[in-house]
């Protein structure tokens, strides 16, 4: 009777039906299990009848489970046998019974759903991706079907070693070349479409979690050019498909500018894709891909530069819902749509063309219709409809869309132009609206708390992106939106402006001095730094602001930002910016917006820069620096950002605050190299005579590039002139000339102008201002202008450096007076793609050597025959050479093959590519050149860590030229591999003091293994 009723116990919720079912799969089951050595269980029959057999008792046993029962203790232990079972059946590669395994795999996935995670399915992926391309088309179909449910499944949550183990059997069996294969046969038309989308969809699933699988896809021009071709002609599920593949692809950044590239089938395919007539899913797949391919502002801008208004418009539509009546509301089905098209309109972060089109399409009218939901109501003044429009600025709308539209409003503020106005009196009161909506808002989430509700909504995932978009808008460069922005947040403040204040200044002076800054605490901090700067555009309350002493919070904020690893990104406190795909990306370079990585640090320096303008207690370097401590202790820090690689954002702002202690521009340590040539050598071609008599001796070449305007007229004729017009000759003699200046030029201003057209940097006193403003007026120094002014940095501005590239020009003839020549690396021929020259022979300029290399500065003054020669040999590559004229220029070493592309090359590629830093490390050691040694040492380096057998090649080469420091690390890259490759003869390639070395570094790597074990 016991056993009895626990088998009732153990059976109960199951019918009669499914427990016969039951019975019988384990019968069959029974047959092909057996126990396998020490190693548990296996399926070991290879007849077909029994394999049968099984997979049709799998699949009548499946067919009885819902979602709910599958986490029946009999159902569990079931599908653990029937794992074995079917793993040992794929393996079998009966073709008779492969497409039924398949399928019962595909069915089991289904109904566990998300408790797959709960069994050994990555075991099915090998078997699944061995025979992906070994069976027939229709087999093949079903095995990628059953594979990409299961990849989809396992991969979520992020496992590291699952994903470790899943790749290499997909990587091993080549997965990925056979879905090439296949999807080609369909852009071919050798293969019907019937089942082109379980073949892309797997791709997809792939390309969207592994890196490395993108490059043979993306490289395949005839592939992605043939999936943009089919999906016009095809039906939805198939552009649906193509779509999700591109969107996949440009997850590698190089990807995104290949699929960009394929414009002719990009364009239509954008503008049908995107038309309001597409299924909405189609629509939405189109929105989800421009997002991918404007992840930077390159791609942005070869994207838009394609077909702009038909993406702006396509964005728009989807919006406001086209065909909707302006009197309706946006549906609730509708709002996946919108939502995704906010998010894509976020392109608006870059500058380009598309500003002006969304402006043309009337995006103000639009933001302010899914902010109030299509709020329409006939008002006979522009103040009503304000008034009315607070009234229901909480009830009406959606929060999940509502940051996207304060976003979309600070960007189209940030890069409006200085002359903008709205075309129409309508436009321009919807863009009124809109801002007195924004400060409404923005003042409610810095003072009446950051997650106020309103009728059971609550709004704390707009506080950061409202004040953020009122903080833009005051300092906008359109004078209209600055002065609008300003008026309503002045309007909104009154009466309790101050009070508001106050508590603000004391929050953020408490934070400031408190323990280690919390995340959780980080959005206070935030809003509360955007509302000092915010209320410093208001004349009214600056003065309460000063004498509060916040610069000394300021740089409290600043200080901790610099000494402390907590970094506050924008995505932490922005919900509506967080990755919502669980993307993995590869191969992007700047896509970080232009106030970096640290908002906490980016806030801070802005408001510190408008306080300082503002303030007193901070003017003149040279008359507070000795008596402040403070002072000085904050120009420190200013100039460690200034000068550092942070964002251009956080440069731009230190360099603001720094003007008003009187340093202008940024240091640099070619501007410093630079600098001890300005009126210091004899290399000078051209000598400027002040009123005064004094006399100047500069250099042409440094003046074409920094400052052209102060050439004379014969030499800036020559900039003008084509390669084949100029008399090379004449240029090479290095002629002395000379320049007399009016006397309505002041001669120290024009001192102080040639340090920073040398250097890029100066420092000034304010009585040298007004001078120095005019002639970097009229000498067209526009960065060197706008810092006189003291102006905002206009969002996006680049940092303006210190860089004589374009001296080279196309030929590297202008004003050059010296030829370098360097050996062709053995067998391989001349290559000029890694820097900007074209020749051979590289036209170069005495000054730029002798001002960054010791050697050729006591080479010049030797008086030996190669300091008067027109050509010196340089005993490294051409690659190496090429680099290292750009350093003498740039101050800038350029970087190998990164990412995608470099990981996809061969050994012997690598090791070309290498060795130019290779031979660079051994010229700077008699050439003194220790930044350049430093440089590509770090580079060689870091190369080896990632590659053992680019280690073992290295190793020799970097002997040849004793760079014993590479031999080293390399030595250690490949010492636990010494035992294989002493058996399989590998290191035959190596001289014996060589191989002993390895030998030496196996026996200390396996002593250190001992030492950890004991």
């Amino acid at each position: 009777m016991k056993s009895s009723k626990s088998g009732n116990d153990k059976n109960r919720g199951l019918s009669d039906h499914m427990i016969t079912l039951h019975q019988r799969l384990l019968q069959a089951l029974s047959l092909g299990i057996k126990y396998y050595d020490d190693k548990g269980r296996k399926w070991q029959c290879t007849d077909v009848e029994i394999q049968g057999l099984a997979i049709r008792s799998m699949s009548a046993f499946l067919s009885c489970i819902s979602s709910d029962l599958s986490q029946h203790p009999l159902v569990k232990n079931s599908i653990t046998e029937m794992l074995i079972a079917l793993e040992g059946i794929l393996q079998s590669g009966n073709e008779t019974v492969f497409t039924m395994a398949t399928n019962v795999t595909t069915k089991l996935v289904d109904i566990l759903g998300n408790s797959v995670l709960q069994y050994q399915f990555s075991k099915l992926v090998r078997p699944l991706s061995c025979s992906l391309s070994a069976h027939g088309f229709p087999s093949a179909v079903s095995c990628a079907v059953a594979l990409n449910r299961i990849l989809s499944k396992l991969m979520v949550p992020w496992r590291l070693d699952r994903h470790k183990e899943v790749w290499e059997a997909v990587k091993e069996n080549n997965v990925v070349g056979s879905i090439i294969f296949a999807l080609q046969d369909y852009t071919l038309g050798i293969q019907p479409l019937e089942h082109f989308t379980e073949m892309a969809s797997l791709l997809k699933t792939i390309l969207w979690r592994w890196p490395p699988s993108r490059f043979p896809v993306w490289s395949n021009s005839k592939l992605i050019t043939g999936l943009g071709t089919i999906s016009l002609k095809a039906d939805p599920s198939v552009a649906t498909s193509v779509l999700q593949s591109y969107s996949a692809l440009a997850l590698c950044g190089n990807g995104a500018l290949k699929v960009i590239g394929i414009g002719e089938t990009l364009v239509p395919m954008m503008i049908r894709f995107l038309g309001s007539s597409q299924p909405r899913h189609i629509r939405m797949e189109a929105l989800i891909l421009i997002q991918h391919l404007a992840r930077s502002v390159e791609g942005c801008s070869k994207m838009t530069s394609l077909c702009c208004e038909p993406i702006v418009e396509g964005i728009t539509n989807a919006m406001n819902g086209r065909g909707l009546r302006r009197s309706e509301k946006v549906p609730a089905d509708q709002m996946p749509l919108v939502v995704e098209a906010c998010r894509t309109a976020l392109i608006t972060r870059w500058p380009g063309v598309h500003h002006s089109y969304f402006w043309k399409v009337g995006i103000a009218k639009i933001l302010l219709g899914l902010l109030l939901n299509n709020f329409c109501k006939n008002m006979s003044s522009l103040e009503e409809h304000i008034a009315a429009a607070r009234v229901d600025l909480y009830a009406n709308s959606f929060p999940v869309i509502r940051p996207y539209i304060w976003d979309i409003l600070g960007w189209l503020a940030t890069h409006c132009e200085e002359g903008f106005k709205p075309k129409t009196q309508t436009d321009g009161n919807y863009l009124i609206v809109l801002i007195a909506c924004a400060c409404s808002v923005a003042v409610d989430s810095i003072h009446k708390g950051l997650h106020f509700s309103h009728k059971g909504f609550t709004y704390g995932c707009e506080c950061e992106p409202v004040t953020r978009a009122v903080l833009t808008m005051v300092f906008s460069p359109c004078n209209y939106i600055a002065s609008q922005a300003r008026h309503f947040l002045s309007e909104v403040l009154m009466p309790n402006g101050e009070k508001y204040l106050e508590n603000l200044l004391n929050n953020l002076r408490l934070a400031a001095i408190g323990d280690d800054l919390a995340v959780s605490d980080s959005l206070r901090v935030v809003t509360n730094l955007i509302g000092v700067a915010c209320y410093l555009c208001l004349p009214q309350y600056r003065n309460l602001i000063v004498n509060s002493e916040v610069i000394k919070t300021l740089s409290s904020y600043i200080r901790r930002c610099l000494t402390s690893d907590i970094h506050v990104r924008r995505t932490s406190i922005a919900s509506h910016l967080k990755n919502t795909y669980n993307e993995i990306t590869c191969c992007w370079v700047h896509t970080e917006d232009w106030e970096g990585g640290d908002i906490v640090l980016f806030y801070s320096l802005q408001g510190l820069s408008e306080l300082i303008r503002h303030s007193d207690c901070v003017c003149n370097l040279q008359e507070k620096s000795l008596d402040s401590p403070e002072a000085q202790i904050l120009v420190d820090m200013l100039q460690k950002i200034c000068t550092g690689s942070f964002s251009p954002g956080l440069r731009w702002y230190s360099a603001l605050s720094l003007s008003f202690f009187g340093f202008y521009g940024f240091s640099s340590k070619l501007g410093k190299r630079i600098e001890k040539s300005l009126n210091d050598n004899e290399l000078s071609d051209l000598k400027i005579i002040l009123s005064n008599g004094q006399s100047l001796k500069v250099h042409s070449v440094i003046l074409s590039v920094s400052c052209p305007s102060l050439l004379p007229p014969n030499k800036r004729k020559t900039l003008d002139m084509s390669a084949e017009e100029q008399d090379i000759e004449q240029l090479c003699k290095g002629v002395r000339q000379e320049v007399r200046l009016s006397a309505r030029v002041d001669n120290h201003a024009l001192i102080k102008l040639l340090e920073f057209v040398y250097t890029g940097f100066m420092k000034a006193d304010d009585d040298l201002g007004k001078h120095l403003r005019v002639l970097a007026r009229r000498c067209k120094l526009q960065s060197l202008s706008k810092m006189l002014q003291r102006k905002q940095p206009k969002w996006g501005t680049s940092i303006p450096s210190c860089d004589f590239t374009p001296a080279l020009g196309p030929d590297g003839l202008l004003f050059s007076d010296i030829i370098l020549e360097g050996k062709a690396a053995e067998g391989v021929p001349w290559n000029c793609s890694a820097c900007l020259l074209s020749t051979p022979h590289m036209h170069v300029h005495k000054i730029l050597l002798w001002s960054s290399c010791d050697y050729f500065q006591a080479l010049f003054q030797s008086g030996m025959q190669d300091s008067h020669s027109k050509t010196i040999k340089v005993p490294v590559c051409w690659e190496a050479l090429s680099k290292l004229v750009i350093w003498f220029y740039s101050g800038e070493l350029p970087k190998p093959t990164t990412g995608c592309l470099w990981d996809n090359m061969d050994t012997e590629q690598k090791l070309h590519e290498l060795q130019a830093y290779v031979e660079l490390c051994w010229l700077s050691d008699f050439w003194f050149l220790e930044e350049v040694r430093e440089e590509s040492l770090r580079i060689v380096l870091s190369c080896l860590k990632s590659n053992k057998d680019l280690s073992l090649k290295i190793i020799q080469t970097a002997a040849n030229f004793t760079q014993w420091k590479i031999v080293e690390d390399a030595a250690k890259c490949i010492a636990p591999l010494y035992p294989k490759m002493r058996d399989s003869g590998d290191l035959e390639v190596l001289d014996e003091e060589l191989c002993d070395m390895v030998r030496a570094m196996y026996v200390r790597y396996s002593q250190e293994c001992h030492d950890r074990k004991d």
